[in-house]
């Protein structure tokens, strides 16, 4: 399977994204990683530390020829999302990605790829270990916890870098060259409630909601795609409207960056009611599934009896619960008034765990307006609030505002055009990329974004396209031939 992958063009990129995928790194467990990327700059006998917070900085001089260019900054994370099918018997804290070819695509067995970042960290390897590529002198960032807090990104201090230009490898589409992208900033909410006994002739059920596309929060939430804790609050709010039940626990998606796939809850009912509750429950999602038929063809539910809990949420507090899931939003809050078909504004209802007398919501709220973003916030703040939550805002990073005047945004558009002989599109994206946190503390430093084409990100159907890695190991070995000198 890795001979496979290896011979793959071009084997610089491929051998080393091998390596880097051998290699576990989830979000905030990343020091196997550092310590193999550490290692990597050491024996190449390129200067090589690893800062406070843990980002790994490689330099190398320039080749022959280009000592007088501009130092370029090569940047891309180390951290992986880790997503699996629920089906899929895999440990992301010890076990390497298993990659297969797949036609023009490179796959995972049931779990995310890890080209989200990691086909950038590898391109980064392969310049780094090059030596017949023409390049200036370059100083390669690999960054720590992208996907869960941007805190490597966050902690980056001043002067550590000195380059005048800052490439970063992470855009997933190759016909893109990205000038801004959104901030973002967690909201979680919590309270407790009482759990009561289980009345007597009673049943329980479980229900499943599976089968849904998932995807990236910010990259796919303009597409419509269902949120398996929204489906899973409509079915059992239309549920309660028409029969009492009690709620024993839920638990529905996984990370915060990501659409939620999957949810499962258990309920109680009377047993003189659970005829009707399963007539209704087929109603109900017969009705969604007819909504979602073009964009989610594997939505399923399931309702399966199983052993009565000993415990339920208070009716109270359940009524509060599923009325505050219900008004929160979720979703496209606001496209941009300045640059067509972009999200400006959005929420993810990402987590919702309800289990042994407590509650935690966990968002996602992305924009890249920060005055909007405290507005989506504050809306979500008021709707849990009043539920009876307790709201906490966490890990507010800024957006990349663009600038349409930059001096390498003008040279890898031309380079672009005259590879490939069409316009890139250039355009800032509702992701949350490192480039506005790295410009707070570098704010001289003149960033693009670009890579080549990921789809599903985030998701276990994340796949990386191959001619376009090929493309895109062109493009950026012809910018770096063409970096600008020295003022």
């Amino acid at each position: 399977m890795n001979t496979e992958i290896r011979n793959l063009e071009p084997k610089e990129v491929w051998n080393h994204f091998t390596d880097l995928n051998a290699v576990p790194r989830p979000s905030k467990k990343e020091g196997r990683v550092i310590e193999f990327m550490t290692k990597f700059g050491e024996n190449l006998g390129l200067a090589t530390f690893v800062d406070h917070i843990g980002n790994v900085i490689i330099q190398k001089p320039a080749t022959k020829g280009m000592e007088n260019c501009k130092t370029v900054i090569l940047q891309g994370h180390l951290d992986m999302v880790c997503q699996k099918n629920s089906d899929t018997n895999f440990d992301f804290e010890t076990e390497g990605i298993k990659m297969f070819v797949d036609g023009d695509w490179v796959k995972a067995k049931g779990t995310t790829l890890g080209a989200d970042n990691g086909l950038g960290v590898a391109t980064i390897m392969a310049i780094l270990s090059s030596k017949d590529i023409q390049h200036p002198p370059i100083e390669a960032l690999f960054t720590i916890d992208e996907e869960t807090g941007m805190t490597g990104a966050l902690g980056l201090e001043p002067n550590v870098l000195q380059g005048e230009i800052l490439l970063n490898l992470d855009t997933e589409e190759d016909d893109e060259i990205g000038i801004g992208c959104a901030g973002g900033i967690d909201i979680t909410a919590t309270r407790t409630y009482n759990e009561e006994p289980t009345l007597e002739n009673s049943t329980a059920f479980k229900i499943f909601v599976k089968g849904l596309n998932g995807g990236h929060s910010g990259m796919d939430i303009h597409k419509g795609l269902g949120n398996a804790n929204k489906i899973m609050n409509r079915v059992l709010f239309g549920l309660y409207e028409k029969h009492s039940f009690r709620i024993s626990e839920i638990d529905g998606g996984s990370l915060r960056n990501a659409i939620p796939r999957e949810s499962i809850s258990t309920i109680v009912v009377e047993n003189n009611t659970k005829d009707f509750i399963k007539f209704e429950f087929n109603n109900i999602t017969n009705y969604i599934k007819e909504e979602f038929t073009s964009l989610e063809p594997n939505l399923t539910f399931e309702m399966v009896e199983i052993e009565t809990p000993k415990k339920v949420m208070e009716l109270e507090v359940q009524e509060k619960f599923l009325k505050s899931i219900y008004s929160a939003v979720n979703g496209v809050y606001r496209m941009s008034p300045d640059i067509e078909d972009l999200v400006e504004t959005s929420n993810n209802i990402a987590r919702v765990i309800v289990k042994e007398g407590n509650i935690k919501i966990g968002c996602l709220t992305r924009s890249s307006s920060e005055s909007n973003k405290w507005d989506l916030a504050n809306s979500l703040l008021s709707s849990f609030e009043l539920a009876g939550f307790n709201v906490d805002f966490s890990g507010s990073y800024p957006g990349w505002q663009p600038n349409v005047n930059s001096e390498i945004l003008k040279i890898v558009t031309c380079i672009y055009e005259d590879l490939f002989k069409e316009k890139p599109n250039v355009a800032a994206c509702h992701a949350g990329l490192e480039c506005g946190i790295l410009g707070q503390n570098y704010p001289k430093v003149d960033m693009i974004s670009f890579g080549p084409t990921i789809k599903g990100a985030h998701s276990p159907d994340e796949k990386a396209q191959i001619s376009s890695t090929q493309k895109f190991w062109k493009f950026l070995l012809e910018i770096l031939k063409n970096t600008p000198t020295k003022n």
